[in-house]
This record gives structure tokens, sequence and C-alpha cells, in this order.
């Protein structure tokens, strides 16, 4: 599957990341296989629908709380009310993966919405630099009524969730860097304009232009191999999951952290740095805003922006000097130690 979503980033990297969360849920759908029947979900999958995600919140939300909100009305029924950023996917999604607290139950739990329910509101009104067609607006849920069946506990999710979550964000800086090098080689072999102090009468055949479309290439190689390594990691906490040793199981799922960190950290710096020095293979014509070359760095960006590498190198560093636990699920928002400082200034 991630050789599929690297090759689709290439063509579209906007597709790939508006998919992540379906693909998740699809994933979670497929663990919870093993003790509840899934077929109802499957029919849905099967039939063409699609998931959007909707779990992180702006605002005054501190870290470890969630303001949308699953309860009872006074007729008895359960609804959700609360408002999301970052929605990635739901705009073009039949359905809504949301992160809430079921208050009749006092659990975190996704509760899993129709986007064509009364009550949902999807805006456009994403902002970012890059990865601009992703659909990451803003979703306001207001008294969506939801059946029990939809209401799923958050504790029960599939315990590599967040090394899935990034791989298929590496997927898609992969599909980036094979993308960029793709059209600045078109660039290169096309340029017939040359300057007086380079190494050939023609850009194509000038040696150091050569050396920054190949060193480009083989960084895209690298992205792309260690995406299809890490997603080996991901199959086997898949597997493992059904085979009721909690050992293996425990050991491949810090597996699947550890790698989509690992990858994590020397993707987004390759690809990064790939989609910036292919510049130099070209002049100051490549910056015209009609070619949007710095598309490639700008979706890069955002994508490795996502999940702060530098806490993962963290991770890394502690797991392997200290053994310590690596961190299956992890939240933002605002600090209480923040508020403290405000409320006393």
């Amino acid at each position: 599957m991630f050789q599929l979503l690297i090759e689709l980033a290439k063509a579209d990297s906007n597709v790939v990341q508006a998919l992540r969360g379906h693909f998740a849920f699809v994933e979670d759908r497929l663990n919870a296989h093993k003790t509840e029947d899934q077929t109802v979900w499957f029919q849905h999958f099967v039939k063409g629908d699609l998931v959007g995600n909707a779990w992180t919140e702006i605002g005054n939300v501190e870290i470890g709380d969630v303001g949308t909100r699953v309860t009872e009305n006074k007729q008895g029924q359960l609804v959700v009310n609360g408002q999301k950023y970052y929605s990635t996917g739901t705009i073009f999604a039949d359905w809504i993966d949301l992160f809430a607290l079921d208050e009749t139950t006092n659990q975190h739990v996704i509760a899993v919405v129709s986007t064509q329910a009364n009550g949902i509101q999807i805006s456009d009104d994403w902002d970012g630099f890059g990865q601009r067609t992703t659909g990451s607006g803003t979703l306001i849920i207001q008294n969506v009524a939801i059946n029990r069946d939809h209401i799923l506990p958050f504790e029960n999710r599939f315990k590599y969730q967040t090394a899935f979550y990034q791989v298929v964000h590496l997927a898609t800086l992969a599909g980036i860097a094979l993308s960029a090098v793709d059209i600045f080689t078109q660039e290169v072999r096309k340029r017939t304009r040359i300057y007086s102090h380079g190494n050939a009468q023609l850009v194509r055949e000038d040696a150091q232009i050569l050396q920054v479309i190949g060193k480009a290439y083989a960084q895209a190689y690298a992205a792309e191999t260690i995406v299809l390594r890490t997603a080996e990691a991901l199959d086997a906490a898949y597997f493992n999951h059904f085979e009721g040793d909690e050992n293996a199981d425990l050991q491949a799922n810090d597996r699947a952290e550890l790698e989509s960190s690992q990858g994590q950290v020397v993707i987004s710096e390759l690809v990064l740095k790939l989609t910036t020095e292919l510049f130099n293979a070209l002049g100051a014509s490549a910056s015209t805003t009609e070619k949007q070359l710095d598309r490639f760095w700008r979706n890069a960006r955002v994508v490795s922006s996502h999940n702060p590498l530098i806490y993962k190198e963290k991770v890394i560093g502690d797991w392997e000097v200290n053994q310590a636990p690596l961190p299956y699920v992890w939240q933002i928002g605002n600090s209480p130690s923040a508020k403290q400082q405000e409320i006393a200034a």
C-alpha cells in the first residue's frame, strides 16, 4: 500500500494527506475485527465511503483535554457538540473520525458521524503555505445525533496508530521528493541559458549541474526505501496483534514506533534539503511564480512540521540510552503552567 501512496504523492501530495485519516480508520477497523465483527464498516469501505479525520482543537484547550463532547439530551438521544481544526480530508469524506469525551461514560472516544448529518458545518479555511488542498479546515459539530454503535472507546484504538499516521506522512514526503527531482530534471534538460564560468556549452552536460541532480535522485531513493522499510514494521505490528503473544506484540509495536520516528528524522531533513538544493541546478528564472517550483519545499515543510522531529530525536535517544517507554499516543494543547502565569500576571 505504501508504495502506491508514494506514487500517488508523486502525482499530488495533497491527496495522500487528505486520505491519511481514512487509511488509519480502516486500519483500526481491521485490528478491531479480532474481537468484534466489523462487516458493517467493511461494507462502507467497499462501497467507496471515505473517512475524514478531526481530532485537533485550537484555542483555549489544555493539553490532555478535549472540548468536543458526547452527551445525552433531554429526549435521551446521544449528541455530539464541538469544534475542530486541521480536519484533514473531511470536506471530501462521507464520515468523520472525531476525537471526543463521552460524558455519559467519562471516556475518551472516537465518535463517527456522517458528513451529511444535520449540524455538521465544514469550512475550507486552511491557510497554510503548503498542502493547500488537503481540506484541513474548521469543522463545527452542533447537536449532531449519534448511535451508540458509532462511539468507539479510544483505549481500544490500534496500538501502532501514531507510527501508522507518521509513515503516511513519510510516504507523502517521498512522493514530493520523487516529483521534485523529475520536474527539476526536465527543467535542466530543456535549459539553454548558461553561465560564462560554467563547465559546458549545454546545461545538461555541466558536471556540477549533473552532480546536483544525481545527489537529489539518490536522496529521493533513500527516502522511498526508508518508507518501505518502516511499512514492514507496521505489517509486523498488525500481524502480531492476532497472534496472542503479548510480549511479541509489544516488541512489534515498539519496533513500529521506533522505526517510524527514525524514518521521520532522516526523511524530513533529506526532502527539505533536496527541495532547496535542486535550485542550484537552475538560475533566477526558477523562482518565477509561473513555474511554482517552490511548491515542493512548501509542501514538504508543511508535512514535516506536523510532528516536530526534535522530539522524535529525543524519543529515539531516550529509548536507546535509557530504555524509556516509547510514546504511542501524544497530544498537543495549551500548557496549564502558561495559564497559571497569565492568572498571576
